[in-house]
């Protein structure tokens, strides 16, 4: 029960330190101080009740009475579940110590508030994943849901506004595909317990209903192509470390709801229907990964280029969780357990690399006061400490060895690669595709951050902002700092973490361990195939990158008293500081190439804004049109609901801090039920 007692210690804390930040709305000073220090205590907590779930050999489980009799409170912390808590605890730390000096920039803008909604934010996710009743769960998910929209309208601007409203209606749909697929079970099972959920099998094909309805729910939640909508623009609307917990752990939220359903509640009952939805997985993961960094080279929006970049990762998470149930479709656990584990390796190696990149931007944003790359450049002489953070999670989001990113998209290759040999023939038919189109995303990511790192921190500055830049303060280079050390240790470790993560993965799937590693050397699932050792892998690869520099050295001698020194060739003018590359310049080739999926882009967000507005035309002319007949029958009711209206007013005075007051109670309320 250690593992519990903890979690309840973390949530406690986290409703403490809300409360806090609401009490001392007006001492800013002491919110950053003791709003930081009672959240990086939940933080710590938090993550010692994730790594002991993770080894302790049986679940932990709190089962309660609960304020209703249909519904009893339960809270289960399995591996899978630790493991999600372990990734909130350890980006929610680095998000307070980064915070303490990034919330400065909301000064007298409400930072009470924020820090409320950022410890309801946390608190929520935690109960979400460990949640093992589904009226909780959905419960918990709407005050996560509820809590993250606050914080992307914190800036009530119309850009933040507008897409916290677009992330509300995605959101709301989600949850209430994910209630209707509850209910599927909780009709068969007689109960909301999950328990009686994996008890009581579903028929086909209410199966498969049940998880297409979650699927899409839960990719809607994910960001996953075509329901990623909302998230290039909310994530760039948010303060850079709540946008840092979004993209790297919310939209985790609903892999981690994918896999539930999937995996751990529909498994007895999914019979043959499993390889479908592993294949319906993969599909999506694949278009998921390719579209979505096609979509973040074009842009100059530094946190819209990352939040395309989580589509893209969330795509490779798929992949690996798709492999995984095809795995356990064709009753070959190796395969089931070493796709899953490369999903989950995936999902925790992103958290760490696009938090970093997240808090990267937020620290040249913090200082340029501009989201716009092409405002930027040369930062890297004037914030040197930001620069190496940035390029070390540049260079793990694009899978270059020996850091994470290259470690996890191995296994998936690794997985894939399995599955092609020894399935059947649609999935050797499938699983080859998504490995090229695996190869076509990293490729395609290199690009990406060689624009984007070459754009802000390299070369000439652009604006005097880039001019007169300077370092983040220490604490937001502490909380990078941290983060830029796990990415090494998680790619240099992975023969110590690549078997925990097997082990959760095993659980999961409820196979027995598969060996994945042997010493340093990394296996891609079964000692009996053959292996390839990681770190010989990455010292040859870092040593091809050496070689042009190894090669102009050696002739260097030679070439010395030959070298002339000249201006550039700029087409028969003189060089000057408007003719370096720009983000725009760097991205047209693959503007022209992939034009058509941009061209497709750009016509279904025009057919969405043609429909609003024909909407709004329609409503005018019935309003315009209506019968006096019909006026004469309404107006009455409309009477009624115009005084009670007016009356009701008295709540609705047009001040936001009146409005977050309201939500805060109703969170209150339901978290005191909670805990």
């Amino acid at each position: 029960m250690i593992p519990l007692s903890l979690l309840i210690m973390s949530l406690l804390l986290s409703c403490g330190g809300g409360i806090l930040c609401l009490l001392l709305k007006r001492r800013e000073g002491d919110i950053r101080l003791g709003g930081s220090g009672v959240g990086i205590a939940a933080a710590l907590a938090g993550l010692g009740a994730g790594l002991t779930a993770i080894g302790a050999g049986q679940p932990a489980v709190l089962d309660a009475a609960g304020p209703y009799p249909f519904a009893h409170f339960v809270l289960r912390l399995d591996p899978l579940a630790g493991l999600m808590i372990a990734v909130i605890s350890l980006l929610s730390l680095v998000a307070w110590i980064y915070g303490f000096a990034y919330v400065r920039e909301y000064a007298g803008r409400g930072v009470g508030a924020m820090g409320f909604f950022m410890n309801a934010f946390i608190a929520s996710m935690m109960l979400v994943v460990a949640a093992d009743n589904a009226f909780w769960f959905l419960i918990f998910f709407e005050m996560m849901s509820l809590a993250s929209y606050f914080l992307v309208i914190f800036d009530q601007d119309d850009e933040a506004v507008g897409a916290g409203f677009l992330y509300f209606l995605v959101a709301h749909g989600g949850s209430v595909l994910i209630m209707a697929a509850f209910f599927l079970m909780a009709n068969q099972a007689g109960g909301f317990d999950f328990a009686a959920f994996r008890a009581h099998p579903l028929p086909a094909p209410l199966d498969s209903v049940a998880f297409l309805l979650a699927f899409i729910g839960f990719g809607a939640k994910a960001g996953m192509i075509p329901l990623h909508v909302w998230l290039p623009r909310a994530h760039p609307a948010a303060p850079s470390h709540a946008s840092a917990l979004m993209s790297g752990v919310m939209i985790k939220i609903g892999v981690f709801g994918i896999v539930k359903v999937g995996i751990d509640l529909l498994a007895a009952s999914a019979g043959p229907a499993m390889l479908g939805w592993g294949l319906l997985v993969l599909a999506f993961g694949a278009v998921s990964s390719v579209l979505g960094v096609v979509y973040a080279l074009a842009e100059h929006d530094i946190k819209k280029l990352l939040a395309y970049h989580s589509v893209e990762n969330i795509g490779i998470i798929l992949l690996g969780v798709g492999t995984g149930m095809i795995g356990m479709a064709l009753h070959q656990p190796v395969l089931a357990v070493l796709g899953l584990m490369a999903g989950l390796y995936h999902l925790l190696n992103h958290a760490v690399f696009k938090g970093l990149l997240f808090l990267g931007a937020g620290s040249v944003i913090f200082r340029m006061h501009s989201k716009d790359m092409e405002e930027m450049g040369g930062l890297a002489r004037n914030m040197p400490w930001t620069a190496l953070s940035f390029l070390v999670g540049a260079l793990a989001i694009s899978a270059i060895p020996p850091l994470n990113g290259f470690v996890s998209e191995w296994y998936t290759y690794q997985a894939l690669f399995a599955a092609a040999l020894d399935g059947t023939p649609l999935v050797a038919f499938a699983a080859p595709i998504a490995a090229v189109l695996l190869a076509l995303t990293g490729a395609l990511a290199v690009m990406c951050f060689v624009k984007a790192y070459g754009i802000m921190f390299a070369g000439a500055p652009r604006s005097h902002h880039a001019e007169e830049a300077r370092e983040a303060p220490a604490a937001m280079v502490a909380g990078m700092a941290v983060l830029a050390v796990a990415c090494v240790a998680l790619g240099l470790l992975a023969p110590l973490v690549a078997p925990v993560m097997g082990r959760i993965a095993a659980a999961t799937i409820g196979a027995a361990p598969v060996t994945l590693a042997v010493g340093a050397t990394l296996l891609p699932g079964d000692a009996q195939q053959a292996t390839l050792s990681t770190p010989l892998i990455a010292i040859l690869l870092i040593a091809m990158a050496f070689l042009p520099i190894g090669l102009k050295a050696a002739f260097a001698a030679k070439r010395g008293g030959d070298r002339k020194a000249a201006a550039p060739w700029a087409a028969g003018y003189l060089p000057d500081h408007h003719m370096p590359a720009t983000a725009g310049s760097f991205a047209q080739p693959i503007r022209m190439f992939f034009a058509p999926l941009y061209t497709l882009r750009r016509a279904i967000a025009g057919r969405w804004t043609g429909i609003a507005l024909g909407f709004e035309r329609v409503v005018t002319l019935a309003r315009r049109t209506e019968p006096l007949a019909d006026r004469s029958v309404i107006a009455p009711i409309v009477g009624v609901v115009d005084a009670g209206g007016k009356r009701l007013q008295a709540i609705q005075g047009g001040d936001f801090r009146i409005y977050c007051l309201y939500i805060v109670a109703a969170l209150i309320a339901l978290l005191a039920l909670a805990v």
